[in-house]
């Protein structure tokens, strides 16, 4: 059972990443945009762990500390503090206020999850969940390389979460950022599953899986739309008709990406 994590963070990128990374291992996620709301979620919510940066616009983190420890239901709870501008000595007085450790930004989202594990009872822990690669599917391949997987995404966040799923599965990551990079790289290098996102600048998921698709030496690669907005179901049966093999949504567990990527390989490997 996962675990509620607080996160007190007003910069919306960096909060947006960490709630994803967290609700992607199966946490649920309180967020707070300043130290007073932070303060009174903390309070309100009694998370399992708080996270918390420490330059906020109203109190900063190290008063946010402060003033929890002095609050008997969350006096306990471990905090850790996030920073962009670690420096001699502040880990000292980041531990004096009352946090338990701190992490320097920029968050890299492929250590973030084992820090974070540290700081929760043994049955919120989520890391590692990646489950083993099976023998049976590398056996319907007949072959020993790893597979290769091109990962494309306008965001690198998205790009670095996806490196960090696949590779401790024994998956090769190539990533691109841009639809024409992903089909120019899909054609030099060969792979064995297309994750691509839906909406990027430029042309869209559906627009990449459409060019793959009319390619004779392209078409049969397994291809996957994933997507962080909301979709209705028009586009859902239009990824579906364009040839695309599965389309998610985000946040998605490790886990179930895992799971899908291997019943595309599977089932293509069986045609």
């Amino acid at each position: 059972m996962g675990a509620r994590v607080l996160i007190i963070e007003d910069n919306p990128a960096n909060l947006e990443l960490m709630a994803y990374l967290f609700v992607a291992f199966g946490h649920a996620v309180i967020t707070a945009e300043d130290g007073f709301r932070g303060l009174e979620a903390a309070i309100s919510e009694t998370p399992d762990l708080i996270v918390c940066d420490v330059q906020l616009p109203d109190i900063d983190g190290f008063e946010v500390a402060r003033q929890l420890r002095n609050i008997p239901s969350v006096a306990s709870t471990p905090m850790v503090a996030v920073t962009a501008f670690a420096m001699m000595g502040d880990r000292k007085r980041i531990l004096a206020s009352g946090f338990d450790d701190y992490l320097a930004k920029p968050i890299n989202p492929e250590n973030f999850m084992a820090q974070m594990d540290a700081f929760l009872l043994p049955r919120h822990r989520s890391f590692p969940r990646f489950p083993a690669f099976p023998t049976s599917t590398l056996e319907c391949f007949s072959t020993e390389r790893p597979f290769t997987i091109l990962a494309v995404d306008n965001l690198s966040v998205n790009l670095d979460l996806a490196r960090s799923i696949l590779a401790p599965s024994g998956y090769r990551v190539m990533t691109a950022r841009r639809v024409s990079d992903g089909l120019a790289r899909a054609k030099e290098s060969r792979c064995d599953l297309i994750l691509s996102d839906v909406s990027m600048p430029e042309n869209s998921g559906f627009d990449f899986l459409i060019a793959v698709r009319a390619d004779p030496k392209l078409r049969t690669i397994p291809f996957i739309l994933i997507t962080s907005l909301m979709m209705d179901e028009k586009d859902w049966r239009r990824g579906l008709a364009l040839g695309a093999d599965r389309f998610l949504r985000r946040p998605i567990k490790p886990e179930t990406l895992l799971a899908e990527i291997r019943g595309c390989l599977n089932q293509r490997s069986r045609c």
